[in-house]
């Protein structure tokens, strides 16, 4: 097994034993992997070591190491208790969970957000691999330049993701330009049909912030949900560098 496949496959692992709410077996770790029994001893056995997962006789759990390291990424992307605070009270005026967004090194990324991560809302922290098609995702390339947007989408592409996914080259810099001059943006259906989800720019131009919700529940709401965004990127969060 090749270094880099074997630390891929580590992370797939990794990510596994994050995702479930209970611990993991080694048997449900090799059947969801599609490996051996043996790899995922072979592959936890480091991870263990170094804290980043516990064996119990249960099964797997995320291990000490974790908030270290999840402290340090708040600290890097400027997440402090008073971003906290504030998607929380977005996430109460709003109805809806709130989330923050990020450009950096060539990527978007949800960084934090109120959601759970079990409740079936799709946008979940991590790299956003389908940007082009939610609101903090058209926010956040609506003010990159034009040079470094089109370097983003050769990169990644438009890949269709549900049927309203706009796809073509030239509706999606109009759809820009439109949130360029609204000052929101608006992902009705475009990553999953049952969600919509409203995004604003911070000032630094590098953060979004946004909420999301089943599509039923927004009609009639978009000027409501788009004041209590507005307000809080205005008054909420402080500038940080990209």
């Amino acid at each position: 097994m090749s270094v880099p496949h074997s630390v891929d496959r580590a992370l797939d692992l990794l990510e596994a034993v994050a995702r479930s709410a209970r611990p993991v077996p080694a048997k449900s770790l090799a059947r969801e992997a599609g490996c051996a029994l043996s790899t995922v001893y072979h592959l936890m056995g480091p991870l263990v070591a170094r804290g980043h997962v516990d064996r119990t006789p249960q099964g797997y759990v995320l291990g000490p190491r974790v908030p270290a390291l999840y402290r340090s990424f708040r600290r890097h992307t400027g997440l402090d208790e008073e971003t906290y605070g504030m998607l929380h009270a977005v996430r109460r005026l709003a109805g809806a969970h709130a989330y923050l967004s990020a450009r950096r090194g060539g990527r978007i990324a949800v960084v934090d957000s109120t959601a759970s991560g079990c409740d079936g809302d799709p946008f979940e922290v991590g790299v956003d691999r389908g940007a082009h098609a939610t609101a903090h995702g058209k926010v956040l390339l609506a003010t990159l330049g034009r040079a470094a947007r089109r370097r983003y989408l050769d990169e990644h592409g438009l890949p269709r993701l549900t049927e309203h996914t706009i796809t073509n080259p030239d509706r999606f810099e109009a759809e820009l330009r439109r949130v360029r001059t609204a000052g929101v943006a608006v992902s009705v259906g475009e990553t999953d049909p049952a969600y919509t989800c409203v995004a604003v720019p911070l000032a630094d131009g590098a953060r979004a912030l946004s909420v999301s919700l089943p599509t039923e529940r927004f009609r009639g709401r978009r000027g409501e949900l788009t004041r209590v965004l507005s307000r809080a990127a205005r008054h909420g969060f402080p500038a940080a560098s990209e």
